[in-house]
């Protein structure tokens, strides 16, 4: 937004600034043009004095036959004043052509003086004076005919110079009554522009943040761009981090109800468990009882130990023990559990139902601090998982690497099982989701919630092959820069 308004002052400013610059060198122009015209006119003035001279001079030597001392005088003085207005129209500059024309003029006033001088020489000779007096009025009437000449001539193209000069001057006229007309339009179609594109972007901002303010947590703004489109994705990233952290207040809360739950829950039903277990136990050891009858206490015995390791499960996930951390290979950790857990191997092939174990483990990876028996539970969920996951058969990977820039250790499982389905890939690390028929839904949240702790991540990707892939990042923590074991807490869990 900032760009374009300042190139829209730019814009304007040069468009102005060219115009002005345009108006006063037409001023400049048009004023140099009004003094020509001025001098011009000027000219003609005196070139029509001059005519009216010679014609004043030839009409008193037409008629001032007599002779007389005071109408001499009187011509003597309109030849002196002609041959000063004649001095005066040549010394002015012209072109070439115009100059040739004066010098003709020049050439025939000088005639026309000779003529009348040549006149009054002769004043005690009537008749010679007669001759030089008709001689004198042919070169005035040469000199009147082309001072006549000249004088219309020059008045037509000063004529058309004029109407040239009022038109320049009439569009200029018009350019300044449109700059001054145009110059506030645009100023305010541009004030207009730049007010809507200020005033729809703190519009939609000023939404968002009602939305936001009323509780609305989801609204993202959109169409954005430039500085608002900058601040539009900070407003969004505030609004996700905002619903991030009420959701996590919200699980925060319901998790400290149901520990509070779980608590009370396992108080409440360990002992009546307790005596319901041993009392079965004891009616199955009966010598009297039929087989129907020992097979019905035995199920009835495994429920309820299904039922206690629910109670164990939920009071560990709502109520988790700090972790105890030890300097442990990651490696020795899933070996063990791996080894442990899955009673199938690639010794049999041939088996419908056979487990593959496939294992790439690095075996540079190094020590790191985490709590064993917590690690040993995260992978045993998980290899149950992938094992519960092919019913059928395939082949589970577990896979270990350091990533030394990051300082580390990845753990991949993997299996060729039925995969994560795009509807509840969110959703299976959420405590009570399931989708076994007698599963808890706590296993992976107990896992997540274990890894997290450590400061680590876990995350679950659909193969392309096929099956899923269970990936926890952990990061590679040396001995003296953990934090040290919390002793109550270890003696207080329940394992």
């Amino acid at each position: 937004m900032k760009k374009r308004i300042v190139l829209g002052l730019v814009i304007f400013t040069s468009v102005f600034v060219l115009g002005g610059i345009y108006l006063i060198i037409t001023i400049e122009k048009t004023t140099s043009t009004l003094n020509n015209l001025i001098d011009l006119h000027r000219v003609e003035i005196m070139r029509e004095q001059l005519l009216m001279n010679a014609r004043k001079i030839q009409a008193g030597l037409a008629i001032k036959h007599t002779r007389s001392d005071g109408a001499l005088d009187s011509l003597v003085e309109n030849m002196v004043q002609m041959e000063n207005q004649a001095n005066k129209c040549l010394e002015c500059h012209h072109n070439a052509a115009i100059t040739r024309e004066l010098n003709d003029l020049k050439g025939q006033i000088y005639a026309y003086e000779e003529a009348l001088s040549r006149f009054f020489t002769v004043r005690s000779n009537a008749t010679r004076m007669e001759e030089e007096a008709n001689k004198a009025l042919e070169e005035g009437a040469k000199l009147v005919n082309l001072l006549h000449d000249m004088t219309s001539l020059t008045h037509g193209r000063l004529e058309k110079r004029t109407q040239a000069t009022l038109v320049k001057i009439s569009d200029m006229k018009t350019l300044i009554f449109i700059l001054i007309v145009l110059g506030p339009i645009v100023a305010i179609g541009m004030a207009i522009v730049f007010t809507q594109g200020l005033a729809r972007p703190l519009s939609v901002l000023l939404q968002a943040t009602r939305k936001l303010k009323s509780g609305d947590l989801s609204f993202r703004v959109q169409g954005l761009t430039d500085e608002f489109g900058e601040m539009a994705a900070a407003f969004n990233e505030m609004a996700a981090a905002l619903d991030e952290q009420m959701h996590n207040m919200r699980r925060a809360e319901q998790m400290t109800m149901v520990g509070e739950m779980a608590a009370g829950l396992v108080h409440e039903i360990k002992n009546p468990l307790a005596g319901i277990k041993g009392a079965m136990q004891v009616f199955q050891e009966a010598a009297d009882i039929t087989e129907e009858e020992h097979s019905i206490l035995s199920q009835a015995i495994d429920e309820v130990q299904r039922v206690e390791s629910l109670m164990k499960s939920l009071l560990n996930f709502a109520k988790p023990p700090k972790p105890q951390l030890l300097p442990v290979n990651i490696n020795d950790v899933l070996e063990a559990t791996v080894n442990a857990s899955i009673p199938y191997s690639s010794s049999a092939p041939d088996s419908p139902k056979a487990i593959r174990i496939v294992k790439h483990f690095d075996p540079h990876l190094p020590m790191t601090m985490v709590d064993p028996l917590e690690m040993q539970q995260v992978f045993l969920n998980l290899l149950m998982n992938a094992v519960q996951a092919m019913p059928s058969g395939g082949t589970v990977t577990a896979t270990t690497f350091e990533n030394a820039a990051a300082k580390e250790i990845h753990i991949e499982i993997a299996d060729t099982g039925m995969g994560i389905n795009d509807e509840i890939s969110e959703k299976i690390f959420q405590p009570f989701f399931t989708t076994k028929n007698k599963g808890t839904g706590l296993g992976l949240a107990i896992s997540k919630q274990f890894i997290e702790m450590h400061g680590g991540t876990i995350s679950a990707e659909k193969n392309p092959a096929g099956g899923a892939t269970f990936r926890i990042i952990l990061p590679c923590t040396q001995a003296e820069e953990a934090p040290l074991p919390d002793q109550d807490h270890r003696d207080a869990r329940i394992v």
